[in-house]
């Protein structure tokens, strides 16, 4: 079995999508091709990865409430070429928003159940995602732990010798451990999903987001948002960006 994974964030780099897909090829075996959809010039490589695949499964942010223009365009040159070539690919898609509640996906999903319909081709279902951001950021933080366990480990060893800190292993397993909970609900519906791929059947639509509290989620995305205004000059829009010289 073939397995197409379509990653339509337009970022360039550290997207959500990429990394709930990298999740999703996990629970998947089989054949599996890895594609990016940013601009049309990537239409036509990913319809000929599509041409022999069984089964494509779409990574798509949700962007006001629904699926980013660019893939749109992509969606309807698919349906024509899914017609041209009698294909009848089995769709599934995953999801993702920076709102908490994955089920702010479910516009998105509608669409994509409807594509379906009118491309004849077969809906499979979809898992959508509630803090896909802040999820994101949880990986990042799992490299930057993983960091600074093998920075103890040198200077345990340096100066005393052990290979093993003691400290350094409990509060990488901690932190591990209050990642991975984090993300205990897309790991789970993922799998889930993942054996509905496996064996072509209708997975549904299932809705998950990152498990702590709405008030804390709110709070830490605030300041997070905040932060990145700063940096990207969006405070107050437009007053701390760079300004163009009119000649």
């Amino acid at each position: 079995m073939k397995t197409v994974f379509i990653n339509c964030s337009p970022k360039k780099k550290f997207c959500a999508s990429a990394y709930f897909l990298a999740l999703q090829r996990l629970f998947i075996g089989g054949k599996k091709v890895n594609e990016k959809l940013r601009t049309p010039a990537d239409h036509a490589r990913i319809l000929d990865q599509i041409k022999d695949a069984q089964t494509v499964v779409f990574g798509v942010p949700l962007y006001v409430d629904g699926v980013p223009s660019h893939v749109l365009r992509f969606m309807e040159e698919m349906e024509a070429f899914c017609r041209e070539n009698d294909l009848h690919l089995s769709i599934y898609c995953v999801a993702n928003n920076g709102f908490i509640e994955g089920k702010q996906n479910e516009p998105l999903m509608q669409i994509f159940e409807h594509f379906c319909s009118h491309a004849g081709l077969t809906w499979g279902g979809g898992v959508g995602i509630g803090g896909g951001v802040m999820l994101n950021v949880t990986r990042i933080l799992f490299v930057v732990d993983i960091a600074l366990l093998l920075l103890n480990t040198v200077l345990s060893v340096i100066n005393s010798g052990n290979f093993f800190p003691k400290g350094a292993w409990i509060s990488f397993g901690e932190n591990a451990a209050l990642l991975l909970y984090f993300n205990l609900g897309v790991l789970f519906f993922l799998a889930r999903m993942g054996s509905h791929i496996r064996k072509g059947t209708f997975s549904g639509k299932k809705y998950t987001r990152i498990l702590i509290p709405s008030f804390i989620f709110i709070l830490f995305a605030d300041i997070f948002f905040v932060i990145i205004s700063l940096f990207e000059g969006g405070l107050f829009r437009g007053w701390l960006a760079k300004k163009e010289v009119e000649a």
